[in-house]
């Protein structure tokens, strides 16, 4: 199970000081410590529409979101709080209230803009907080909507003619909820009742004509459509008489209008039921550490006086989880070997087998655990020392075999390199008891467990050292004959060179051995990218499909309402995200 934080109140993630938004370290180190996936939902709005209380609500907690009771915004930058989520296990529910939009006393509404852009870029939920109904006044209050394309990178590179597609915005931008406070109409269209999303639904029909004042109308409308492809509505009746509003923190349900308290309810039940994961493209689940990175990115872009670019955002974020999954999978690699090889393996295949299984596990979990791995790098990096480690395993086990080796021909011939010393064979016959001595010895060498794969190549540096006192013997033995000495000489050289060659025969089957499993490597991470990417595919047109659906939801839609050319505009689009998706994609690896 993931770790849980328990936060008893909010903290400010995002100050706004003197017109300079900073990020706050103790938020980030809350965020760096939530392991879960995060639910995250953000609320905007004009200052003093309840926005705060309704956040209050969804952690489940009358008091937390600073309400205030005057016509001061009270809260400054965005202020963020992390609970258990109520309906989904190891799951965390993020808050995030916002700084109240067009408060008179900031004078400069230049951060307002770069909260609301915030707000969409963080969050998987994204709630609208607005008073009465959707009127023209609403629309306009909501011109931050129209700036998002001029606050917000989709692409480091938009496309030729140098726009961004909308599509590159839905893709990640969060579901859309309006929620409408003190709202005193009756839900009724044509004399009959219609629902709050059918009461937004309309609210969202252009307006025919081509004056600038047709433009206006429609722009804020027109954004919202293409936008957000999902959009709910919630009205809101006054919670209690306006005197008593000041009091909302320790007003009971029971103290409230019922109409109010239900309303609340559905709201809350809603956002717990059908809010989403917080998700970046490649359907890649956001947890604390990410989305730590992604409000750090975010703002260190807006200080410098760059947009935030999602896809630079995504992948920074890449290259720091990507990296760390490399080590992560070079631990488990290290983990797996220290705990099954045991040095010196009898054969080098033994040796590469185990790399093999290993190697093949530290790759799956580094594909589990990396995403938008640009041109491979870090995948290569993992084969370069995944390699290097099975080449200084394949050392290690040389050394352990040749002091292994080494140390049993000590204790194995030791007594007869002293009975040579002492001269037991420097006497007639001497030279055949010394051949048929080291012969048994060989024997009893050859017969010892765990030698490993130096077991000959060290047995014969041996003998070949030993040359010179066993020519000795040889040439000082008076049964011998000249004739027999040199036909002695003669076998021995004979039984060097074929022992020379066979120690030539196994070095060249091991490095055979080494070139097949470099292949394999190479193969097994190609398999596994090669599947990696076939997922991603699949996600990716998966996700494609959604937007396509919605684009040909709204063409037919603006066709129906008469408006030729915002929906040739949206063909355009609609043609660009098919020929996206009939491109192959290649999987290019290691050379």
């Amino acid at each position: 199970m993931a770790s849980e934080i328990h936060m008893p109140a909010p903290v400010c993630l995002i100050e706004n000081t003197e017109g300079q938004l900073v990020v706050n370290q103790e938020a980030l180190e809350i965020l760096s410590a939530t392991k879960n996936p995060l639910v995250v939902v953000a609320i905007v709005g004009l200052y003093r529409t309840g926005k705060s209380y309704l956040m209050n609500k969804l952690a489940g907690k009358n008091k937390g979101f600073s309400l205030g009771s005057t016509v001061q915004s009270h809260t400054k930058g965005i202020w963020m709080w992390c609970v258990p989520h109520p309906k989904k296990p190891d799951h965390t529910l993020v808050l995030l209230d916002t700084e109240g939009l067009g408060d008179v006393e900031k004078g400069d509404n230049q951060n307002d803009s770069w909260i609301f852009a915030l707000a969409i870029l963080l969050s998987s939920t994204f709630v609208y907080n607005s008073m009465g109904t959707i009127n023209q006044q609403a629309m306009d209050q909501l011109h931050y909507v129209t700036e998002l394309s001029d606050r917000i990178r989709a692409k480091s590179s938009p496309n030729s003619n140098g726009i961004e597609d909308s599509a590159d915005f839905v893709s990640f931008f969060p579901d859309f909820v309006w929620t409408l406070r003190d709202f005193s109409l009756e839900l009724e269209a044509d004399g009959l009742p219609i629902t709050a999303d059918e009461y937004l639904e309309n609210s969202l029909k252009l307006k025919q004509g081509t004056t600038q004042s047709d433009q206006n109308f429609n722009l804020p409308r027109l954004c919202i459509r293409k936008f957000f492809p999902k959009k709910k509505c919630f009205i809101f009746d006054r919670p209690t008489h306006r005197k008593k509003l000041g009091q909302l923190e320790t007003l009971h349900d029971n103290d409230l209008d019922p109409e109010f308290v239900q309303q609340a309810s559905a709201f809350c039940s809603y956002i717990f039921k059908n809010s989403k994961t917080k998700t970046l493209s490649g359907d890649i689940k956001v947890n604390g550490p990410r989305l730590e990175k992604l409000v750090q990115t975010y703002v260190d872009a807006i200080s410098r006086g760059d947009l935030p670019c999602m896809e630079n955002a995504i992948l920074a974020l890449a290259q720091i989880e990507n990296a760390a999954a490399v080590q992560k999978a070079i631990a488990h690699y290290d983990q797996q070997m220290g705990q099954m090889l045991q040095l010196p393996t009898e054969t080098l295949q033994e040796l590469l087998n185990l790399h093999r299984a290993c190697e093949k596990e530290a790759i799956e979990l580094f594909m589990r655990n990396s995403f938008k791995d640009r041109d491979h790098l870090c995948q290569k990096d993992l084969a370069a020392q995944l390699e290097k480690k099975r080449d200084d395993f394949c050392k290690q086990n040389v050394q352990a075999s040749t002091d292994r080796c080494s140390d049993l021909l000590k204790d194995i011939f030791s007594p007869l390199e002293e009975a040579v010393k002492q001269g037991v064979y420097s006497k007639p016959g001497g030279y055949r008891l010394l051949i048929q001595k080291i012969q048994e010895l060989k024997t009893k060498y050859l017969q010892q467990p765990n030698k490993g794969i130096q077991a000959e190549e060290v047995l014969q540096e041996y003998l070949k050292s030993k040359e010179s006192v066993t020519d000795a013997i040889l040439q000082t033995d008076q049964t011998l004959t000249e004739k027999e000495k040199e036909i002695e000489v003669e076998r021995v050289k004979a039984e060097s060179a074929q022992a020379a060659a066979k120690v030539l025969e196994e070095m060249q089957i091991k490095n055979q051995q080494l070139m097949e499993q470099k292949e394999r490597s190479h193969q097994e991470h190609v398999r596994q990218l090669t599947e990696k990417m076939e997922r991603d595919r699949v996600q990716w047109l998966d996700e494609q499909e959604r937007i396509l659906a919605f684009k040909l939801q709204e063409q037919a839609r603006l066709l129906k309402e008469g408006f030729q050319n915002e929906s040739k505009r949206l063909h355009t689009e609609i043609q660009n995200i098919q020929k996206s998706m009939e491109k192959p994609r290649k999987t290019c690896f290691l050379s």
